[in-house]
Order: structure tokens, then C-alpha cells, then sequence
């Protein structure tokens, strides 16, 4: 058990400062598997999957209304206004139309997303080193988030084109297993890859937001908000600062991705249309339609998909690093310690 507890220091910089002083403590606690171990990233993976699946699957009826008030805004012209419609023109199952590629696909796109973001993270701390691991941190969170949606990206871009033609095109499919063979057999696999560019534009600003905001926000509220250290909270305390954080990062995610949002549900319904030619359309004014839903939306989906895969990790006992602490090397070097 020791073993493994040293094992854990080593693999994760951000936990080196707290070694000794913690090194009896995470002894009695007994974690299931190693940090950075493939056990470890397959259970975030696994985390992922579910936190993301599940809550974009949830939110599928104000998501359907968000995508048709920026496709066609003089028929949908609130929030509210396009429930009322939705409801009166497809009853209240039209409301779920979409579910099964967005299961699927963001099911995909939270494995990669949670998955490949962990294993990131240790690379690049590796190769910082620890000190510059604190002390870039910040960046840090940057680079393993957006490393991570690149191919998260690619695995989520064929759902994502099919959900948008079933939930903004009237009459063009009803189903998954409709919209897919039409859509090949209109434009071959480029119907299900041409958004993946604005895709990228919209997902990798978000989840660098998502991931750096959410990491700082957690190490601002256990240092400034929160009474107790994290190690005196209960594992419920815990979850209910990882909500918090995550609501707080949801809303800046949506504020900064919502522009390429917009040209993604207009370039998906469309055919023929480049990204480019979409935003030039749209104009400032154009991109910025739905936002109030979707800050709602994402704040809410931000924050249950870091309580959710917060919780998978409690659930299956993985190691959960504590909030970074100054190297004691640093502080020798900046003179903080006698």
C-alpha cells in the first residue's frame, strides 16, 4: 500500500508538495487503483462517458429549441416563444427529437474529453517538471483541455451533424436511423465531418474554459471560501464545491463559445455553406442569438457533468489529488521558508 501511495506522489506534481506530511494519511485511505495507471483512465474515461451523455441527453428539449431559434429567429424568437411552438406543431415527443446522436455522440466526446485530459495533464507536467508545473499551471490546464477536445471533436462531429438535421429541418428525418443513410447518401461522409472545424472553434475554447476555470475555481473556493482544509471535508463538502466551481465555469463556457455555436446549428442545416460564409451572414448581432438558453443550459450541464464524474471517481475510489500547493523547493527559492 505504501508502494502505491509513493507511486502516486511521483506521478502527480501537483500532490509533491504535500508528500510527507500527507504521506500517512493517504496510507489509510485506500485507493483502487494507482494514479496515471491505464485502470485510472479508463474509470475517468468511464466518468466521462456518463457525465457527458447522460446530462446533454437530459437538456435535449431546450437544446432543440436553442438550435431552432439560431437557425431560423424570425420563427423562434424567445426561449419561451419556441417551447410554445415546439409543442403546438410536434406535441411534446417532438421535444425529444435528437436524443439518440446525442447520447451517442457526446457519450464519445466525454470519453475522450475526461480521458484524454487526465492523461495530458500528466504529460505535460512531466515534462514541466514540478515546479514549473505550479507555477504554469494555468496553462497547463489549457493545453491538456484543448489537446483532449481536439479528438474529442472528431469523435462527437458525426452526431452532432445528424442531431442538428433532425431537430432544425422540418420533415427531414425523425430518427438517427433515417437521418444517417440520407445524409451519406446526399453528401457522403462529408455531411458528417464538414462541421468539425467549427466544431474545434467552438469546443476547444469552451473546454479550455471548462477544465482551467473549473481547476482554479475549486483552488480559489478551498482557499478563500471554504472553513475547513479539503482534507478535513466530508465527500459530500467535496462534491458540493465541485457543483459550485462547475456552475461558475459553465457560464463563461457558454459566453465564450457561443458565437461558433451559432454557426455550427447554421452550417449543419444548410448545404454547401462554409463557416465562413455562415458568419458573414449572421453578422455580429446573428451570433450571439440564444445565449440567455444556453448559459442556462451550459451552467447547468457544466456543473452536473463535474458532479457526476467527481462522483464516479468517489464512487470507484481513484485517487483525487488535493488543490496544488507551492513546491517546498520554490520556496526556498523565493525565500518563503527559515
Amino acid at each position: 500500500m505504501f508502494s502505491s501511495v509513493a507511486h502516486l506522489a511521483r506521478a502527480n506534481p501537483f500532490n509533491a508538495p504535500r508528500r510527507s506530511r500527507n504521506l500517512a494519511a493517504a496510507a489509510v485511505e485506500e485507493y483502487s487503483c494507482e494514479y496515471g495507471s491505464m485502470k485510472f483512465y479508463a474509470l475517468c474515461g468511464l466518468g466521462g462517458i456518463l457525465s457527458c451523455g447522460l446530462t446533454h441527453t437530459a437538456v435535449v428539449p431546450l437544446d432543440l429549441v436553442k438550435c431552432r431559434m439560431q437557425v431560423d429567429p424570425q420563427k423562434y424568437k424567445g426561449i419561451f416563444n419556441g417551447f410554445s411552438i415546439t409543442l403546438k406543431e410536434d406535441g411534446v415527443r417532438g421535444l425529444a427529437k435528437g436524443w439518440a446522436p446525442t447520447f451517442i455522440g457526446y457519450s464519445m466526446q466525454g470519453l475522450c474529453k475526461f480521458g484524454f485530459y487526465e492523461i495530458f495533464k500528466v504529460v505535460y507536467s512531466n515534462m514541466l517538471g514540478e515546479e514549473n508545473t505550479y507555477l504554469w499551471r494555468t496553462s497547463l490546464y489549457l493545453a491538456a483541455s484543448a489537446s483532449a477536445e481536439f479528438f474529442a471533436d472528431i469523435a462527437l462531429a458525426p452526431m452532432e451533424a445528424a442531431k442538428v438535421r433532425i431537430q432544425t429541418q422540418p420533415g427531414y428525418a425523425n430518427t438517427l436511423r433515417d437521418a444517417a443513410p440520407k445524409m451519406y447518401k446526399e453528401e457522403g461522409l462529408n455531411a458528417f465531418y464538414k462541421g468539425v472545424a467549427p466544431l474545434w472553434m467552438r469546443q476547444i475554447p469552451y473546454t479550455m474554459m471548462k477544465f482551467a476555470c473549473f481547476e482554479r475555481t475549486v483552488e480559489a473556493l478551498y482557499k478563500f471560501v471554504v472553513p475547513k482544509p479539503r482534507s478535513e471535508c466530508s465527500k459530500g463538502e467535496q462534491l458540493v464545491v465541485t457543483f459550485v466551481a462547475g456552475y461558475i465555469a459553465g457560464v463563461f463556457c457558454a459566453i465564450v463559445s457561443h458565437p461558433a455555436d451559432s454557426v455550427v446549428s447554421v452550417l449543419n442545416k444548410e448545404k454547401g455553406s462554409t463557416a465562413s460564409q455562415v458568419l458573414q451572414r449572421l453578422g455580429f448581432k446573428g451570433v450571439w442569438k440564444g445565449l440567455f438558453a444556453r448559459i442556462i443550459m451550459i451552467g447547468t450541464l457544466t456543473a452536473l457533468q463535474w458532479f457526476i464524474y467527481d462522483s464516479v471517481k468517489v464512487y470507484f475510489r481513484l485517487p483525487r489529488p488535493p488543490p496544488p500547493e507551492m513546491p517546498e523547493s520554490l520556496k526556498k527559492k523565493l525565500g518563503l521558508t527559515q
